[in-house]
């Protein structure tokens, strides 16, 4: 089993495979799963230093389309929470067992009166560790206009990847 593990690993690092993964590990890394991308970066670029701007260019991409599949995500999830609540002020039984709406703390409506109020550009900030990723899906969830959203992310992305790459490779070299 570890010999299978270890052949899967090798061919996950050649040049020609370590893009397309790093790729992923990028996208899946930017929903709302908790993972670190960073690691396979510097991985990458460990084993092929020559990869620095393909590795830093794939990784923003990868992650800026993982910080739109979760602003869809949170769109999505704005026009269910609508067509519940339509249901609900119609007069129309709710699923059974479906608990009631909880309000919000005063924390997050301060929150969304930020957002709102910076409106696509807070999305720079999804490059921040813990709140960036589901920053994003708010971003949905209050229909803030998709492209500058997209904009906005991959510019905090790119010199996320591009920072802390660097630190990271200063700080352990090649």
């Amino acid at each position: 089993m570890e010999a299978w593990f270890q052949e899967i690993l090798h061919w996950l690092a050649l040049p020609q495979f370590g893009l397309s993964t790093l790729f992923m590990v990028a996208l899946v890394s930017a929903t709302l799963l908790p993972m670190g991308s960073e690691p396979a970066v510097v991985g990458l670029l460990h084993l092929n230093p020559e990869l620095f701007w393909p590795a830093i260019f794939v990784a923003t991409a990868g992650n800026t389309l993982g910080g739109a599949i979760s602003w869809w995500m949170g769109l999505g999830a704005n026009k269910a929470w609508n067509i519940a609540r339509q249901r609900r002020r119609a007069g129309l039984p709710l699923e059974a067992g479906k608990k009631p709406p909880r309000t919000l703390s005063r924390h997050e409506r301060r929150a969304r009166i930020w957002l709102r109020k910076w409106g696509a550009k807070t999305c720079l900030l999804s490059w921040l560790p813990i709140v960036g990723d589901p920053l994003c899906a708010v971003a949905g969830w209050l229909k803030l206009p998709f492209w500058p959203c997209l904009f906005y992310m991959a510019i905090g992305k790119f010199f996320r990847y591009l920072v802390m790459t660097i630190a990271i490779l200063w700080a352990l070299p090649i």
